[in-house]
């Protein structure tokens, strides 16, 4: 499973013209889930995201997590962050899980989010056509793969 955390001052996922999620200050996470990820990647992947300390402190340092500032969380699945560019130049999505697969580790990972951070998880709809805004701030990009934690 892999993540791609982003500091943000806002962010929103629209499908169809429609806001589906929105937040104010807080994490935009990415994630792609592989056809051998399993429940111990989400519960894995779902504590560091909630730990990540990537929030200024009063010395304006990256010692806080989304937890410390009460911020918001919005979670879109993207199944593109496991595209292989070995060959050619037209993405191949192979090891990208399939839905029946995907679909509850994505659920799993959000039910263990707000777990993690007691806060409701804005996200966008598995498997649609998103459209995904965000304002950067930092800018600050953390990518997570649950396969390099040993």
């Amino acid at each position: 499973m892999r993540l791609v955390l982003q500091r943000v001052s806002s962010a929103s996922v629209s499908i169809d013209g429609r806001i589906t999620g929105q937040i104010g200050a807080g994490l935009l996470i990415l994630v792609g889930i592989e056809g051998d990820d399993a429940k111990e990647d989400a519960a894995w992947l779902a504590q560091k995201a909630a730990q990540m300390r990537v929030f200024g402190d009063a010395e304006g340092r990256m010692n806080l997590c989304v937890k410390d500032i009460d911020g918001d969380l919005l979670v879109v699945s993207q199944f593109t962050l496991h595209a292989s560019t070995k060959k050619g130049n037209r993405p191949s999505f192979i090891r990208a899980a399939r839905p029946d697969h995907a679909i509850p580790l994505y659920e799993q990972f959000l039910a263990m989010l707000e777990a993690e951070t007691g806060k409701t998880v804005a996200r966008g709809t598995f498997g649609a056509d998103m459209k995904v805004a965000l304002i950067n701030d930092g800018p600050v990009t953390i990518c997570i793969d649950s396969r390099a934690r040993e």
